[in-house]
């Protein structure tokens, strides 16, 4: 099981489809104070010439990985460039992996990667909604930058390293995440 439950993934996809624009400004300035890199990750798909547009899209994935993070009740770490690098780093093998697979290897091999995957409710998310939007769009070059960034925040998700926490640790950072609801 992941940390981030089905319930608080479901709290965290509730609470970004109702923001209203003075909301998301808000919640914009929380992501980049708690975790900088992954915003930033966000950010740099202007210059790597996605569309507003899109970005949009992906900035709405990157709030629900953010609001359920939230949602999990846990103190999470921030996520450094050098984490990022490691995760997409190890996406990519994957891709690459399964490219020169043949194709009943190659569903075996996803099927294999996402029973493994530490959490499997919020890959499914991610990918059903990419999957969904890539039939909405007219597709582009810079579509794969969007979609490697989606999974990337997936990956690092599941993949940071949590401190340990003490129980009074675990109390003040209960105190403060209700304090932020």
């Amino acid at each position: 099981m992941g940390r981030i439950s089905c319930e608080a993934l479901c709290r965290a996809i509730e609470k970004t489809r109702t923001l209203d624009r003075a909301q998301k400004e808000t919640l914009a300035d929380e992501l980049f104070h708690d975790q900088p890199h992954m915003f930033g990750s966000f950010l740099v798909q202007h210059r790597l010439g996605v569309s507003p547009e899109k970005m949009e899209f992906l900035l709405e994935l990157l709030f629900v990985c953010f609001l359920a993070m939230r949602e999990s009740g846990l103190a999470w770490p921030m996520i450094t460039e050098d984490e990022q690098d490691r995760q997409m780093a190890r996406y990519v093998g994957t891709v690459k992996f399964g490219e020169d697979l043949t194709a009943p290897l190659r569903e075996l091999a996803m099927q294999k990667y996402i029973e493994a995957h530490p959490e499997q409710q919020l890959l499914a998310y991610v990918t059903v909604e990419t999957a969904n939007w890539l039939k909405r769009i007219v597709a582009e070059e810079t579509d794969t930058h969007v979609m490697m960034s989606a999974m990337n925040f997936v990956n690092c998700i599941a993949f940071v390293p949590m401190p340990i926490s003490t129980p009074s640790t675990c109390r003040k950072q209960g105190a403060a995440q209700r304090g932020r609801k």
